[in-house]
C-alpha cells in the first residue's frame, strides 16, 4: 500500500492537506468570490455601466461580470486544491464539477465543504488515474462520483456548522455594545481568515448596523494586521495580497504555528469595542460588506454607502469629520499599530520566529 501511495503521490499529512491545499484554496477563493465582489463594488461605487449591467442570465438568474466571477468560487477553490495536490489532468479538470457541487450545497460553509470534499475526491481520482485502459472514462467518473456523493452527504452539515458561527454572532449583537464589539469583531474576523465565508455568513444574517460595524472592524484587523506584521517576510506583494486581498493566505502558517494569529486577533478585540462604543460606527450598506474587511476596500466602502443611505433616509444629517476619522482609525490605522505592538511582544516571548509568516 505504501508503495502504491508513493507511486500515486498521495501523501496523507498535515502539511499536504492543512498547508499546501489550504493555501492554494485561499488563492482560488480570492480569484473568484473576492475579486468578483471587488468588481461589483467598483462598478457600483463609480457607476461603471459595463460592470453593473447584466451580461448573462442563467436559469432565470442575472449575472454581472463580478457576479459570474463570484459564482465560480467553488470550482476555483477545488481546482486550486487539486493543483496543490498535484493531480493529473483528468482529475484536475473533474474538480470543477466537484467544487461547484460542494460549494453550492455547503451554503455559508461552502469553502469548508469544498476543502474536505475536494481533497478526498482528488485523492481517489489520483488513485485510479491511468490504472485502466479506459482512463478517460474511469478517472472522471470516480473523481466526480466521489465528489458528488460526499457533497450530498457532508456539505449541508458543514454548512449548518458554519451557520452556527452566525448564530453566535447574532447572540453577540444582543449584548451590550462593549461586549458585542469584542465578540463580533473577533468571531467575524477569525471567520474571514478561516476557510469559511464570513461574507456569506454576514449576508445570510443580514448583519448590518452596529454589529456590522464591529464585523468590519474585526475583518480589517485580520487583513491589515497580517499584512503589516508579515511585511518583513513578504514585502510589498504580501502587503497588497493580504491587505486588500485576503488574510486566508496565512492559513497554512496558522496551521503550522497558531501563535502567529495572536496579534491580529487581539487587535480585533481592541478595535471592535472602539468601533461600537467610541465611534458608534455602523455598516448600513449591503450585509456582505460586513464580512469583507479591506478586501478591495469593500468594508470601508460599505460603511460609506451606509452613510449615504442614512442621509437619503433622513436618519443622518451629514457625513462628519468624526465619521471619517473613525473609519480611518478602525479600518486602517489602529489595526496596523496594535498588531505591530502585540506582534513584537509575541516575538519577544519566542512564540513566533522569523519565517513563520512567510507566504509560499
Amino acid at each position: 500500500m505504501k508503495e502504491f501511495l508513493k507511486k500515486k503521490d498521495i501523501v496523507i499529512s498535515l502539511k499536504r492537506y492543512g498547508i499546501d491545499a489550504l493555501g492554494a484554496m485561499a488563492q482560488g477563493l480570492f480569484c473568484s468570490l473576492l475579486i468578483g465582489t471587488i468588481i461589483n463594488t467598483v462598478g457600483t461605487q463609480f457607476h461603471i455601466g459595463f460592470l453593473t449591467q447584466t451580461v448573462a442570465t442563467v436559469a432565470g438568474v442575472d449575472y454581472t461580470v463580478g457576479g459570474i466571477a463570484s459564482a465560480m468560487s467553488g470550482p476555483a477553490m477545488a481546482v486550486a486544491i487539486g493543483y496543490a495536490l498535484k493531480c493529473p489532468p483528468l482529475v484536475l479538470f473533474s474538480m470543477i464539477s466537484v467544487g461547484f457541487a460542494s460549494n453550492a450545497l455547503g451554503g455559508a460553509g461552502g469553502p469548508l465543504a469544498v476543502l474536505f470534499v475536494a481533497i478526498i475526491a482528488a485523492e481517489f481520482g489520483k488513485a485510479v488515474s491511468k490504472e485502466t485502459k479506459i482512463d478517460i472514462l474511469v478517472t472522471p467518473l470516480v473523481t466526480i462520483g466521489i465528489g458528488m456523493l460526499l457533497s450530498w452527504l457532508i456539505a449541508p452539515p458543514l454548512g449548518k456548522a458554519a451557520m452556527s458561527v452566525g448564530k453566535l454572532i447574532m447572540w453577540a449583537t444582543e449584548q451590550q455594545p462593549f461586549i458585542m464589539g469584542i465578540l463580533v469583531s473577533v468571531i467575524v474576523g477569525m471567520a474571514l481568515t478561516l476557510p469559511i465565508s464570513s461574507a456569506a455568513i454576514c449576508a445570510a444574517l443580514l448583519l448590518t448596523g452596529l454589529a456590522g460595524g464591529a464585523a468590519v472592524a474585526g475583518c480589517c484587523a485580520q487583513m491589515i494586521g497580517f499584512a503589516v506584521i508579515s511585511y518583513k517576510e513578504n514585502k510589498v506583494g504580501g502587503l497588497v495580497s493580504q491587505g486588500i486581498g485576503t488574510s486566508m493566505l496565512q492559513m497554512g502558517n496558522i496551521v503550522k504555528n497558531p501563535r502567529v494569529w495572536i496579534a491580529p486577533t487581539v487587535a480585533s478585540a481592541i478595535t471592535g469595542p472602539i468601533a461600537t462604543c467610541v465611534f458608534k460606527m455602523q455598516m448600513n450598506g449591503t450585509p456582505i460588506s460586513s464580512g469583507m474587511g479591506t478586501c478591495g476596500f469593500v468594508g470601508p466602502l460599505g460603511v460609506y454607502t451606509g452613510w449615504v443611505n442614512d442621509i437619503a433616509a433622513g436618519t443622518k444629517s451629514a457625513i462628519t469629520w468624526f465619521d471619517w476619522l473613525g473609519m480611518a482609525l478602525i479600518c486602517f490605522v489602529l489595526p496596523a499599530v496594535f498588531s505591530l505592538l502585540i506582534h513584537k511582544i509575541v516575538v519577544k516571548l519566542g512564540w513566533v520566529k522569523e519565517g513563520d509568516l512567510k507566504l509560499s
